[in-house]
């Protein structure tokens, strides 16, 4: 990991002080999709789930809630794409639905810019290169997800991720924030979460990891 006087320092005062900033600029829009959200879902409109943050500590990721809970006459829930309303769909698009995390970043979870946090199931599989990505805060947005969107297969998203915790620096976030305010303003879907394209990670990785295990 690239330490400096910024990664070690001004990081995360810059963080805090840039998502108290954003919750106090977005509240008007924060309080107007929470109600349109509560009314689509009948309830609550914020999703939580625990994440791995940094040193793999789990902490709740909170975000507005974008998919139903519909289950098919066996009980399983239907695949991501099925359950995403249209609500769900537009904020997605301008990825609306992560304006929850800057509370992540304030209480001090999460960074603005750093590798996306998976899901927990995910952590027994990673190889010691890719758990690298642990070893500094989960950001809101980060380089795979401004460098490839949903073309990136695991092997690239997490060599990014790692290319970014070795290069970490003021002006490459500043390039990260950059990029990432350009596609949502060009209505570039920027891919924030891809935990269903990422199933062919954990359904591999796991397989591998058995059979590497095997007595």
């Amino acid at each position: 990991m690239s330490t400096n006087f910024y990664s070690t320092y001004f990081k995360r005062l810059f963080d805090f002080c840039a998502s108290l900033l954003g919750v106090l600029v977005l509240s008007p829009l924060f309080i107007v999709l929470t109600i349109i959200l509560w009314i689509d879902f009948k309830g609550s409109p914020f999703f939580l789930q625990e994440r791995p943050g940094k040193n793999e500590k789990i902490f709740k990721i909170i975000k507005f809630k974008s998919m139903n809970n519909k289950k098919d006459i066996n009980g399983n829930l239907f695949s991501n794409r099925v359950r995403t309303t249209m609500m769900g769909k537009f904020i997605r698009k301008y990825s609306l639905d992560e304006i929850p995390q800057l509370l992540n970043v304030i209480k001090g979870d999460m960074s603005l810019v750093g590798p996306r946090p998976l899901v927990v199931l995910y952590l027994p599989y990673y190889n010691e290169t890719e758990r690298k990505r642990h070893s500094v805060k989960p950001g809101i947005t980060g380089l795979a997800q401004v460098k490839g969107r949903n073309s990136l297969v695991w092997e690239e998203r997490f060599s990014l991720d790692v290319d970014y915790i070795e290069n970490l620096s003021l002006a490459l976030d500043a390039k990260i924030l950059y990029w990432t305010i350009l596609k949502i303003l060009s209505k570039s879907e920027v891919a924030i979460d891809q935990d269903e394209f990422l199933d062919v990670f954990n359904v591999y990785r796991k397989k591998q990891w058995e059979a590497d295990n095997a007595s």
